[in-house]
């Protein structure tokens, strides 16, 4: 027996929507995927979403769009996936971490001004800050967006583990504290495309850049060719763009989880609320959940406690050895190879290092049985009792 610690869900529904698509007349560039930005901009209630192969790339385009390049400075949090801070690196800008909260994990807003401060009097500021919303809790997106107004950045919500949260009665991707938000389709993630992400924003011109950036740069719009009198056929490359464009068989798949997205993080929840009980007189720290946010739940991290006597190493060993794969998010990205070679030092983001060095990811999806998860629970008990 294994259990991930993360898990898609296919239905049949699913799957016949899939195979009408692959004996219909568009496997790509056809009718699916703007009904699935629909589906996702409706949801959100955002203006505009423009869906792409990956978070990867939705974040790639954003910052394009947002004409960040060559020397323009990108801050993020340390503790994230490295395509956070990798996207900047594509547009050829420098980027820099602020340190997380140690109770959410996510950017903190205090440290975040403090470096804003710092950064002023140098006259370096940043010109986009990309706020993770880890594990699916809400940054604190008010307290960014006020910095942000104050100091003349961008903000671009990375929302990959947050569809189907809220943050203050509004659904995260609606864009009210950012100017672009950016959600993952991963088969781990709330609802999957396979492979796949989205970009959302309310402005206008921002989406227009969106959608030429992840198609080539080329455009069919006689607004925005210099042929005022173009030939049916015509069409004109007016920006330099990337193939990112999703199919409509990843497409027609979104649409029909979209469905289930609401259902899905209930679900999630659920399984967070039997955790929180059961593993609350373990030496364990359980996932902190702000008042100003409801949580997606795509990770349920727990920190093995200093006051115990066995290593985060030795806990994550046996459960896995018990067929429970757990996972570890995420080795801070200024401690990697790359990333020091640019720099970074170790100790220079003191919280997110010392976060890493006690987290382990248990499961949590939407289908875990409640034998599943007793094994889970009954196992970390034994496990921590020893």
């Amino acid at each position: 027996m294994k259990i991930p610690y993360g898990r898609h869900d296919i239905q049949s529904s699913d799957v016949n929507a899939v195979v009408e698509v692959l004996k219909s007349d568009f496997l790509t560039q056809g009718p699916m995927v703007p009904n699935f930005e629909e589906k996702v901009s409706r949801y959100c209630a955002a203006k505009y979403a423009i869906a792409v192969t990956s978070a990867t790339s939705a974040l790639h385009i954003s910052l394009m769009a947002l004409g960040i390049g060559k020397d323009d400075l990108v801050w993020t949090s340390p503790n994230t996936f490295l395509a956070t801070a990798n996207a900047a690196l594509y547009c050829g800008a420098q980027i820099d971490f602020v340190d997380i909260d140690t109770q959410t994990y996510n950017i903190c807003a205090s440290e975040l001004k403090h470096k804003l401060e710092n950064a002023a009097k140098k006259n370096r500021l940043p010109k986009a800050v990309i706020p993770v919303h880890f594990a699916g809790q809400p940054c604190d997106m008010r307290s960014l967006h006020a910095l942000s107004k104050e100091y003349g950045f961008y903000v671009i919500e990375d929302a990959s583990h947050a569809m189907g949260g809220n943050y203050l009665n509004y659904k995260i991707g609606s864009c009210r504290y950012s100017d672009i938000t950016v959600f993952s389709f991963h088969p781990v993630k709330i609802i999957t495309t396979a492979e796949g992400g989205v970009a959302l924003t309310n402005n206008d011109k921002l989406a227009q850049k969106l959608r030429l950036f992840r198609s080539h740069g080329v455009t069919r719009d006689p607004n925005l060719m210099s042929n005022v009198t173009p030939e049916p056929w015509h069409y004109e490359q007016v920006a330099l763009g990337y193939n990112y464009r999703m199919n409509d068989i990843q497409a027609v798949l979104g649409a029909n989880q979209v469905s289930r997205l609401d259902s899905y993080v209930k679900s999630r929840h659920a399984i967070a609320d039997r955790y929180n009980s059961d593993l609350s007189h373990l030496p364990l720290r359980l996932p902190y959940q702000t008042e100003d946010g409801y949580s997606a739940y795509h990770l349920y991290v727990v920190l093995i406690e200093k006051s115990h006597d066995l290593s985060r190493k030795t806990v994550f060993e046996e459960l896995r050895s018990r067929g429970i794969i757990v996972s570890v998010h995420y080795i801070p990205v200024h401690t990697q190879p790359y990333y020091r070679q640019l720099g970074f030092k170790i100790g220079q983001f003191p919280k997110a290092e010392a976060y890493y060095d006690k987290a382990i990811s248990l499961t949590i999806y939407p289908t875990l049985s409640e034998n599943d998860q007793n094994y889970i629970i009954n196992s970390l008990k034994t496990i921590l009792r020893k």
